[in-house]
């Protein structure tokens, strides 16, 4: 039996060995705190530089860069009226944007070039998706491993003709479907280089045509059961471009669209 003496030092040891361990949860707790805290900072600063890439490639095809932005909402838009995962449709649209940062490395005189590519010419843009994937890819964060799927595969064609790999139907990954579909709308309804912007009521049937061809059937079966509604989106984004610091967050207010009830 323990005198009470050895009991008392006892109970102090415990209650020592307790607020130590307390303070050691404690002190781990912060330094993951500040961890996680410090690796998000990284990834707000390196989506943002790479945001800015896109912009200055994007800046090759269009004169006021709001296009990668509306492709992001677009994404956005037509993921959740497939159903998807909200963390999927959120982190799209902040990897859709960078759809054509391989552009970068495209020389003006092909990338600007009023007529028909030559074969050579082809060869040379058909490799802006590989070299977008290669800008994007080096990185083990979930965006930009997202971006880097759809920057190779937004050119893939459903029936298999598209590149750079030639793949087919459900073997193109859903991120780069989604987006082909938004970018094909979205640059016909612009102003080009070489060529003046299609109506609303022109795009809309030329991307029916496209049905089972280039894209997507469910796809296009959304975008046009929802036109009204996704073209207001992309009003709105025109009328009040988001910022960089609000596209580099998770939530961004400006454009914020929700599946129809």
């Amino acid at each position: 039996m323990l005198s009470t003496d050895a009991s008392t030092e006892e109970l102090m040891f415990s209650d020592a060995a307790a607020a130590q361990m307390e303070r050691l949860v404690q002190d781990l707790g912060r330094m993951y705190h500040e961890r996680n805290e410090a690796l998000r900072e990284v990834a707000r600063a390196h989506h943002e530089a790479l945001l800015r890439l896109s912009l200055a490639a994007d800046f090759k095809d269009d004169d006021t860069g709001v296009h990668i932005v509306r492709i992001g909402y677009l994404a956005e838009a037509l993921a959740r009226l497939l159903g998807e995962p909200e963390a999927f449709c959120r982190m799209l649209r902040r990897a859709a944007p960078m759809h054509d940062i391989g552009k970068i490395g495209i020389p003006d005189g092909v990338l600007k070039k009023p007529g028909a590519y030559t074969p050579q010419e082809r060869a040379v843009m058909n490799e802006h998706p590989r070299m977008g994937a290669e800008i994007l890819g080096r990185s083990r964060v979930p965006l930009f491993r997202l971006a880097a799927e759809v920057a190779l595969g937004h050119h893939e064609r459903w029936d298999g003709s598209g590149y750079p790999a030639r793949l087919a139907g459900q073997d193109i990954p859903l991120s780069a479907r989604i987006v082909a579909v938004v970018d094909y709308m979205d640059a016909l309804t612009m102003d080009r280089c070489y060529r003046k912007a299609f109506s609303d009521e022109n795009a809309l049937r030329m991307l029916a045509e496209q049905r089972g061809v280039a894209f997507d059937p469910r796809l296009v079966d959304l975008f046009l059961a929802h036109a009204p509604a996704l073209l207001a989106l992309r009003d709105r984004v025109n009328a009040k471009p988001p910022s960089f610091e609000e596209l580099s967050e998770d939530d961004a207010p400006n454009g914020q669209w929700r599946k129809p009830q």
